[in-house]
């Protein structure tokens, strides 16, 4: 029998409990020897929701779209950056489209064994709770799922990699 975890993804949103995923993502990755992924998701949709509620003009939809897809590469550079440190190598991914659906598609392409994600955020209504698109990927992806939890903890671990 081979390894539990050969594979595993980190979902990098542009938030700071994405950021401490990644942090316990690279840990993982370094004791147990697991390929590690960071993909960020473009969420075009919500830009459609906006244009389509006629807050966004077209010209503003294409400028927005250009400004996330400068966040993503400065994110997903940062978390390059912290497994570097670290001594982990990383690979990274960046989609375009509807979060869930794109998360659940990069964890079946990749074959990954684990998705890692930050605390989710707090739910304050069940419509909330059916549009949060974190919530949902994490609900229907084939694998399992880890939920990183208590920053300072998990600065700890990180900083006390070799």
């Amino acid at each position: 029998m081979g390894k539990p975890i050969n594979k595993i993804m980190v979902y990098i949103d542009g938030t700071e409990e994405s950021v401490t995923a990644a942090m316990y993502a690279i840990c993982l990755a370094s004791f147990t020897g697991a390929d590690l992924i960071a993909h960020y998701v473009i969420n075009t949709r919500a830009m459609e929701d906006l244009l389509r509620a006629s807050i966004f003009l077209k010209d503003e939809q294409v400028e927005y779209e250009h400004d996330m897809a400068a966040d993503a590469e400065r994110y997903l550079n940062y978390v390059k950056e912290l497994a570097v440190k670290k001594g982990v190598s990383i690979i990274q991914g960046q989609s375009k489209g509807s979060v869930h659906r794109e998360v659940v598609n990069a964890v079946k392409e990749n074959e990954v064994d684990l998705l890692v994600i930050g605390e989710l955020s707090h739910i304050r209504s069940r419509r909330d709770e059916f549009y949060d698109e974190t919530e949902r990927a994490m609900r229907t992806v084939g694998c399992s799922v880890l939920i990183v939890k208590d920053e300072d903890k998990v600065w700890q671990m990180y900083e006390s990699l070799v």
